[in-house]
Parts: structure tokens; C-alpha cells; sequence
């Protein structure tokens, strides 16, 4: 039963999926966590985006509400997150300018011009090769363009110190992936964010 809980957290489907997905929407933690990620991205009008491992679509619609004129791209490897994030942005959807997809990380559609901006929230940990997955975004950005790898540790007992740890190996995997000007920053939660900002060059 525990294999299949995680299975779902990494994986929903089905009913089991669906309701985990709408738990993690209500859970006022993580919408704080979502939309402070997105605001630490800058997003303008007029930029394209990408979120990887949507879950439930929160993150996909702060982004929709400040790329007004631009596009926001979402995979996740879910359907049932697809069929979640798809309704709670129907309408952005019908206009052409949230486009969902079923897929992994090491399997990612492609997205045509370049892409400014690139969102990952506590998904990077089950990423194969997760260096080859960055250096992979890293060609799918503008130059200069900005990548934001978040993590709040789930793990039972995770701390302060936990949190600093996980900031340290996003910040390794970023550096050997090529990406430039890294900085952190910290949201207040319990346990703590940490959002780990790159450029590409």
C-alpha cells in the first residue's frame, strides 16, 4: 500500500490520482508555493513558458494570467493530471494559449521557437540523468532565458537543513548543465522552499 501511495505522488492515475491531485491544489501550502515560484520567473506578456510536472494546473494559470499575449506549455507524465490542469484552465486552453501534454521528461514535444522561461516544482528528484535533462532545457531556451528548479522536501522529519541541502544539489545540477548567474531564494513554509533561479547563456 505504501509502494502505491508513492507510485501515486510520483505518477497519479486514476480515481486515487485524480483525488491526490485536487488534495495538492486545496493544500494552502502548496498554492503559496506554486504561485511564489511563478512570481520569482518574472513572466511578461508576451513570453513563452513551460512547466514540468504540472500536477493539478495552479502553477499553469499564474502563469496564463501574466503571459496574456504569449504561451504557456505544460508536460506531465499523468493523464489524470492532464484532464485536472486542462479543466481548471478551460478557458485559456480553448484560446490557444495553455497547450497540455502527457509526457516525460526525457521524451518532451516539441515547442517550436524558443522558450523564455521554464518551471520545475519538486519533480527533478525523479528525473532520469537529471544533468542531460537540464543540458536538454537548456537548448529549448532563449539566450539569457530563465529556469527556476523548486524544492520543499516531503520526506518524514525534513527540516531547515534539509531544504539548504536540496537547494545545494539543484544549484550542483544546474552548474554542471551549464547554466549561469544561479541564485536562491527561500519561502517560509514548513518545511522550508527553496527556489533555485538560473539564466541560460
Amino acid at each position: 500500500m505504501i509502494r502505491y501511495l508513492v507510485g501515486q505522488a510520483h505518477r497519479p492515475r486514476g480515481i486515487v490520482g485524480w483525488a491526490n491531485g485536487w488534495m495538492f491544489a486545496l493544500r494552502p501550502s502548496n498554492r503559496k508555493r506554486n504561485i511564489w515560484a511563478v512570481s520569482l520567473l518574472d513572466v511578461r506578456p508576451t513570453d513563452r513558458v513551460l512547466e514540468i510536472g504540472f500536477g493539478p494546473g495552479i502553477a499553469i494559470a499564474e502563469f496564463a494570467g501574466r503571459a496574456t499575449q504569449g504561451q504557456v506549455f505544460g508536460v506531465d507524465h499523468s493523464q489524470a493530471m492532464v484532464r485536472q490542469a486542462t479543466r481548471r484552465n478551460a478557458a485559456a486552453v480553448r484560446a490557444r494559449r495553455v497547450h497540455l501534454t502527457q509526457a516525460s521528461v526525457e521524451r518532451l514535444p516539441s515547442f517550436g521557437d524558443p522558450l523564455d522561461a521554464i518551471l520545475a516544482v519538486n519533480s527533478v528528484g525523479f528525473w532520469p540523468d537529471p544533468v542531460e535533462r537540464l543540458r536538454e532545457l537548456r537548448r529549448l531556451l532563449r539566450p539569457a532565458g530563465r529556469i527556476a528548479l523548486v524544492s520543499q522536501p516531503r520526506c518524514p522529519g525534513a527540516t531547515r537543513d534539509t531544504t539548504v541541502r536540496a537547494a545545494q544539489e539543484l544549484q550542483d545540477l544546474l552548474t554542471q548543465a551549464g547554466f549561469v548567474q544561479l541564485r536562491v531564494e527561500t519561502l517560509e513554509l514548513d518545511p522550508p522552499v527553496a527556489c533555485v533561479l538560473a539564466n541560460s547563456p
